[in-house]
């Protein structure tokens, strides 16, 4: 199998394919996110192969996440917690300057972490997790996982994520959502 590190193709691989109108409801910034909709900017793509489904197999999958943003948050994926909880997963970055929120399931505890080009970001299980991009070109990585761990995008759906990555002052800032919406509705917190 052959893929290109710039563009996220894989050859002979259909990738899923996220636009702003598949996943406005992540965005804090509703407004803006009404406002943005009319033209519906890619958000994504991931490419996965799930060619191996036996005991001790791994997936992988391949993603650019655009840059951009919806008002201040920078544009990010949906996020998902895998089905079997204890599945962890390694992103690999590629190209590009993102962040991954991390949050544990269990605890609640979330936290944000960089992710770009050359780096590696573990994710334990029991955590749900979705990558940012806080650059100017494309963020392109590798996550790989076990066959078992399948997606759970209901869960993060529901509850979404306690943390978000806005633009502050020409440079990301990692803010409570809570803290953000008060911050938009002119609202100390």
């Amino acid at each position: 199998m052959r893929f290109d590190p710039v563009t996220a193709i894989v050859s002979g691989r259909q990738p899923t394919i996220r636009y702003l109108r598949d996943v406005q409801s992540i965005f804090a910034d509703q407004p803006a996110c009404q406002e943005l909709l009319p033209s519906n900017p890619l958000l994504y793509s991931v490419t996965q192969i799930e060619d191996h489904n036996g005991e001790g197999d791994i997936h992988y999958g391949i993603g650019i996440l655009m840059p951009g943003r919806v008002g201040r948050e920078y544009f990010m994926t949906k996020g998902h917690i895998h089905a079997w909880r204890p599945a962890a997963e390694v992103y690999i970055g590629l190209r590009g300057r993102g962040m991954m929120l991390l949050q544990d399931e269990r605890t609640s505890e979330c936290r944000a972490v960089e992710f770009m080009a050359n780096s590696v970001v573990y994710v334990p299980g029991y955590t749900a997790h979705r990558t940012i991009n806080i650059g100017d070109e494309p963020l392109v990585y590798w996550g790989v996982l076990s066959s078992a761990a399948g997606h759970d995008y209901d869960a993060v759906a529901k509850r979404n994520f306690r943390l978000v990555v806005v633009e502050r002052d020409g440079a990301p800032a990692v803010m409570e959502r809570n803290d953000f919406l008060a911050e938009m509705k002119g609202v100390s917190a």
